[in-house]
This record gives structure tokens, sequence and C-alpha cells, in this order.
């Protein structure tokens, strides 16, 4: 139970989440490896970013939930967390599953390099469990992720990267290279044959392009991308150096965050994060949504007479319009799009660089997952 703070309590916290918040942005090469170390940064931590980044967790494992494999549906679900900080992703992970009709064993093997984070990942685990009737255990390794190639052989269901690859050779010019040799050894060594691998990041526009180039790499490594992407050749957003893609989350935000935002002029009443979903298989979200599908990755562009979005599916990254003339019952769904999205189309005007919606035109979103 979190203890009501008083007003000079709310402001020292909301001045330490505004600190960390510049080291997580704009002062990025400022950031310490052992941040949290620092009492203040890890309390912001706790109460600002920890609760938005199990909403994260959980929206991707119903993504990977939603796949009529039932790729979650185990007995026992092995799930290794690099460089698992407090234990966020593992906390996310266990309260996806206690709301869940299949409740596996969980086994976690959580890894990060500092000593307090794994205390702090071990006494969220057994605070979860103490209030709940889900089988889960834990065991810590004390390692950077660079040496996670030395651990046992083990094969894992999950394995989890929650903002963690753009901490490290964050100063190196072959970052890019190195971060994906790394993660495809470590998809090669413990990635079980059926298992997912989850990738989480910060939507900076440094951090999500230097995913998506690390995306293209592991499919060139033959690892297939699960999701987001809907297709799999090289990433379109990355031709444009003023591109990226990310995903965005409406959230109702707890009464604390809500202060802490009054206070810092942050906001936080929409998740924002890049991700990506890779398993060793050819399954992917298409086996949901079906072939002919495009994720929306932009906010809508409404001009007059107009509005439009981005989207990207297997013919690339295209504009697509409706006038607002062309607006009819079968394509209204159009202006109410949101980023993330799953769309569909019936009779769809190609236009080559751009598609175009006409009265014609039938726009089915899928349900989001």
């Amino acid at each position: 139970m979190i203890h009501a703070r008083s007003h000079d309590e709310l402001k020292a916290l909301a001045a330490d989440v505004i600190r960390l918040s510049r080291l997580l942005t704009r002062e990025r090469e400022s950031l310490p490896a052992a941040y949290l170390k620092d009492r203040g940064l890890r309390e912001a931590y706790e109460a600002y970013y920890l609760p938005p980044n199990l909403v994260k967790i959980q929206a991707l494992l119903r993504e990977l939930a939603a796949h009529p494999g039932k790729l979650l549906d185990k007995d026992t679900l092995r799930v290794l967390d690099l460089g698992c900080g407090p234990g966020t992703a593992m906390l996310g992970v266990l309260e996806f599953f206690s709301a869940g009709k299949k409740r596996p064993r969980i086994e976690f093997t959580a890894v990060d390099h500092i000593a307090e984070n794994l205390k702090m990942a071990g006494e969220l685990v057994t605070k979860f469990k103490s209030t709940s009737d889900l089988d889960a255990s834990l065991k810590t390794i004390r390692s950077t992720i660079e040496q996670a190639p030395h651990l046992p052989e083990t094969a894992f269901d999950l394995i989890i990267f929650s903002n963690v690859l753009n901490e490290i050779f964050i100063h190196d010019e072959a970052r890019i290279a190195k971060r994906t040799a790394l993660v495809a050894d470590l998809l090669n060594r413990f990635l079980a044959d059926d298992g997912s691998c989850i990738i989480i990041e910060p939507a900076l526009r440094e951090t999500a392009r230097d995913l998506l180039a690390v995306r293209n790499g592991l499919v060139d490594a033959g690892f297939p991308i699960y999701a987001p992407c809907l297709c799999h050749a090289a990433c379109p957003a990355l031709a444009n150096p003023k591109d990226w893609c990310h995903e965005d989350i409406p959230w109702d935000p707890p009464e604390l965050i809500q202060e802490l935002d009054k206070l810092t002029k942050l906001r936080k009443d929409s998740l924002k994060f890049s991700y990506l979903i890779v398993r060793k298989d050819a399954k992917t979200l298409r086996d949901v949504h079906g072939e002919h599908v495009f994720r929306v990755v932009s906010e809508p562009l409404v001009s007059k007479g107009k509005i439009e979005f981005y989207i990207c599916g297997e013919a690339g990254r295209k504009l697509i319009t409706r006038q607002d003339k062309d607006e009819t019952p079968g394509n209204d769904v159009f202006g109410r799009l949101r980023r993330g999205d799953v769309v569909g189309f019936e009779n769809l005007i190609d236009e080559g660089r751009r598609y175009k919606i006409s009265k014609e035109t039938q726009v089915n979103r899928r349900t989001r997952t």
C-alpha cells in the first residue's frame, strides 16, 4: 500500500523524476550504467516509470496470446529477463498471467550487473507471490548482458530485453552491429524453438531508429519478426533520417502520476515506446489478422478537406488519404484510426506512391491486441 505523500515529499519526488527524465532523454550521454543505485532516481523510477512499463509488457504479451497457435499456453513458462533492472518486466508477466485463465508455473531467470536491482527484483516477485496463487520461482544472476552468453545453457520460452539495448555499446560507432550480433547469439543459444523474444526500447528517434537497424540485422540473420511489422523486408522507416516507428497506447494514469505530471510538466497520458517481438519460426501477427493488412504508423494528418495516415505493410510505408467528400458508412472508421492499429481494406486505390480511399473502399479495423 502506497502511503499518502505530503506536498514537500511530492516536490522532492518530482525533482527526481525530472532528473531521471533528463538522463533518459536529453542527457543520455551522461546516463550512469548503475543509475538505479541512486536512491532518488530509484524512487522516481518506481513511482513514475514502473507502472506504465507494466502496461507495455502486458500489451505485447496480449499480441502473442492472440495467435491461434496458443504460443503462451504452456504448463511451465521459462522466462529470461536480461538487464532486468528492478524487476518491472517480471512483475508485468506475473500480473498478465495472474489475470488469465491459463496460469502456468513461471520460472524466472533474472540477469543484471547491479546487485541492488536484483535485490529489488527479488522483493517484487516475493511480494507478488504472497498475494497471488500463481506458482513462480526466481533465479538471479549478477552479470552484464555482454557476459550473458556465458550463462548455463537453458531453453527459454520467453526472453525479455526491456529498455536495455540502448544502454549497451552506447558510445561505440559499431553499436548496431554489436547489439545485433549479441542478440542473435543469445537467441540462438537460449531461445526455445517455439519461444518468443520481446525487445522494448524508448520511443526517442535515436533509440527507435537504432532498434529498427537491429531489426534489419536480425531479419538478415534469419529471425522472423512476429510484431509489430507486417512485412519482412528492410524497414522503410530508415530510408528517411527524420522517420522512426513507435507505438502509442492510450492510458489512464494513476493519481500519483497525474500529480507528478502537474509538478514536472511531463505527460504520461499515453504510453509511447518502440518494440520488437522476434521468434525462430514463421509465426507472425498476419496469422491473426490475415495477409493483406497494414499497421498504422503515424498520428492522423488532418488538413482542409482530407485526413491522412502513414501505413506500413508488404508494399512498404505509404501515405493513405481519404477526402472528406468520400466518407461513407463503409469507411467512416478511417477517421478514428490510431497509431498501432492493424487495418484491412477492400477496393483500395493504389496510386503507386500513396493509397487513396474512395466511396467504394471498405475499411476494416482489426481489434487492437
